[in-house]
């Protein structure tokens, strides 16, 4: 302690003021209980793997197409189980429109279930694809203006 004492003393005869280097300075505002404070980091990110945003929109695309196709089964059965699909039929019959029935055979649970998988298919694909493009498209404009500027705190 006396050889900190002495080095400020030092300091101040010779005029010179002495403040702790960037790298040690804390913000004194809010700190842990460990007595450490808020540490934080600036990061760049510069560049997004393609492969690696290819997994990740594949999985995402699949989630998504599962829940496609499990709401479709929901609607269907929660229609059917209102009894909609009998009333339209109904009508038609009251009606007389022999070309509306023969519509009515693609409301069908095999057929609607069908129709949302072909779906899901084409989801995931236009999906996954989509990803791999964005990242290929966020890559060539970081190269041009050096990426997203991130700050990452410690609380």
């Amino acid at each position: 302690m006396s050889e900190q004492t002495s080095q400020q003393q030092s300091s101040q005869v010779a005029g010179q003021h002495q403040s702790p280097a960037p790298e040690q300075r804390t913000p004194q505002a809010t700190t842990k209980p460990s007595g450490r404070g808020i540490r934080r980091a600036h990061m760049t990110i510069s560049r997004i793997d393609p492969w690696s945003a290819l997994k990740i929109s594949f999985l995402l695309a699949v989630g998504m197409g599962v829940m496609i196709v499990i709401s479709s089964v929901v609607l269907w059965n929660v229609l059917d189980s209102m009894n909609v699909f009998a009333s339209i039929r109904d009508l038609l019959e009251t009606l007389g429109s022999e070309p509306l029935l023969e519509l009515m055979q693609y409301l069908e649970f095999g057929r609607v279930v069908s129709f949302s998988i072909i779906v899901a298919v084409i989801d995931v694909v236009l999906f996954t694809l989509l990803g791999g493009i964005i990242a290929l498209l966020y890559n060539l404009t970081s190269m041009l203006v050096g990426g997203v500027h991130i700050t990452i705190t410690d609380e």
